[in-house]
């Protein structure tokens, strides 16, 4: 991380923002909350609900790019949601849109770090899981952390009982604090450079 404070641009969907948490939180409140770094880490969210990935391609660069700084360690987390699913994008466009994401944040000398879509209304389940191992993939080829939320979920008793309760097939409490606990332990803390204690 050398010397520089963290500054973390967030941009995804709903789910990024926390939507259906009591606490306001999400994963993203949740993650920063145990992110141990010596100095405070500004995590900038910039959320936009119902978003698909065509869309978060055509408006993230304008709006991260202005919250840069030349005194903080920028980083860019991208959170893609099940939108495109919904949307009917083919694998082929969601693997190019987040291939522009991450070729961009690259060309901006911004390390990129991914989290995949979670399960949702139970009949899009093989679609979120084909689009999951698509995203997974292109952030493999190019060496960006991806987090895996489906395979995980899919059949975790605390995540389906808390997505029995919900509306509109966002997590709860549980939902996000299971979110947190994955991006925590698939390579959070070693992307940033910070030592895995949490």
């Amino acid at each position: 991380m050398g010397e520089l404070p963290l500054r973390l641009a967030v941009i995804g969907d709903e789910l990024v923002a926390g939507a259906g948490d009591p606490r306001c939180l999400g994963w993203v409140g949740r993650v920063a909350a145990r992110t141990p770094a010596p100095d405070p880490v500004t995590v900038l969210t910039l959320a936009v609900p119902g978003e698909n990935s065509t869309e978060l391609g055509v408006r993230w660069d304008a709006e991260v790019s202005r919250r840069l700084s030349p005194e903080a360690d920028n980083r860019l987390v991208v959170g893609v949601g099940r939108a495109d699913v919904t949307a009917g994008l083919s694998l082929a466009r969601s693997r190019l849109n987040l291939a522009n994401v991450l070729d961009v944040a690259d060309q901006r000398r911004m390390p990129a770090f991914v989290v995949g879509p979670p399960p949702g209304a139970p009949e899009d389940g093989d679609k979120i899981a084909e689009l999951s191992a698509a995203l997974g993939d292109v952030a493999a080829r190019r060496r960006v952390p991806y987090v895996d939320m489906y395979s995980p979920l899919a059949a975790h008793d605390q995540w389906l009982a808390d997505m029995a309760t919900s509306r509109g097939h966002l997590p709860g409490q549980a939902g996000y604090g299971l979110m947190a606990w994955l991006v925590l332990h698939t390579g959070w803390h070693a992307w940033l450079g910070l030592p895995d204690d949490a």
